[in-house]
């Protein structure tokens, strides 16, 4: 397939490249000029674009994303599929498939789930939103990219279910770091803490998989330093297209309006470039 590939960041790149070693003719182009293996490097936005089957872009926020359609479409080859894989908010996301559909073109809002890690090992989560027909011609690309691509619904489904996805974690993230300074407050051990809520009522993703104490569980940020991972930065843009979107749907939030509130003053306090995990380390200089 031809596919032209817009935002080689720390995630865009490895997802690229993985469709590059699948023997995709991929083209790029990235506005600080990456170039990535196998990806033949475009010299313009147009040029990765023009008559391409397929286009994938992976940008910052919902207004780069709008800009950024609005040049692809025009470009794009007949009957192309388009799929963002940004996390933005979900009116941009529909902008976004509005500007293909009145084009004649397939879309599809896919962020992801996997952090850079699973981005190159092609093992993402992608939370899609779209018509049937534009999942399936881009399911193939989602298996070579990542190992599960679940169809939300319609246009801007798939950033709902991330914005909700992540809204959960960062609330469970900041749980498990209280507890773990709490234990550490009591003197118990946290190995023994971990043993206990890992495999108890307290179990969840931010315990099991990415725990925040460093040499406890399997290795996750915390034994490098808190080097991201998933950074702070990211996690408080997440929660705040959280909160955005509450007030919009007049959906109580009130943990996530706090998680938010928590990251926000984390991030302002030296938090930026580290891990969103980073906020055990926090707790214990206090």
């Amino acid at each position: 397939m031809k596919i032209g590939f817009v935002g080689l960041g720390n995630m865009g790149a490895p997802m690229a490249a993985n469709l590059a070693k699948a023997g995709h003719a991929v083209s790029g182009y990235d506005t600080a000029g990456v170039t990535v293996e196998g990806v033949t490097p475009a010299a313009s936005l147009a040029e990765a674009v023009t008559g391409m089957e397929a286009v994938i872009t992976m940008l910052p926020n919902g207004d780069i994303v709008r800009a950024v359609h609005a040049d692809i479409v025009p470009r794009a080859a007949p009957g192309a599929l388009l799929i963002d894989c940004s996390t933005v908010d979900v009116e941009s996301a529909r902008a976004a498939h509005d500007m293909a559909r009145e084009a004649g073109l397939l879309s599809l809002d896919a962020p992801v789930s996997g952090g850079t890690g699973g981005a190159a090992a092609g093992t993402l989560t992608f939370m899609v939103g779209g018509s049937q027909d534009a999942f399936a011609k881009g399911s193939p690309l989602f298996e070579t990219m990542g190992q599960k691509a679940v169809h939300c619904g319609d246009a801007g489904a798939g950033q709902a279910a991330k914005i909700c996805n992540n809204m959960i974690l960062g609330i469970s993230m900041i749980g498990v770091c209280e507890a773990f300074h709490l234990a550490d407050k009591l003197g118990l051990d946290r190995q023994a803490m971990f043993d206990v809520a890992s495999t108890s009522s307290g179990s969840c993703w931010s315990i099991n998989t990415y725990c925040p104490a460093p040499g406890i569980g399997p290795k996750s940020p915390a034994d490098n330093d808190y080097k991201p991972g998933f950074a702070a930065e990211l996690m408080l843009k997440d929660l705040d297209l959280s909160q955005t979107a509450a007030e919009a749907a007049g959906a109580t939030t009130e943990l996530g309006r706090h998680a938010r509130d928590i990251y926000d003053a984390f991030v302002q306090s030296g938090g930026k470039g580290r891990d969103f995990s980073a906020i055990l380390d926090q707790l214990g200089k206090q």
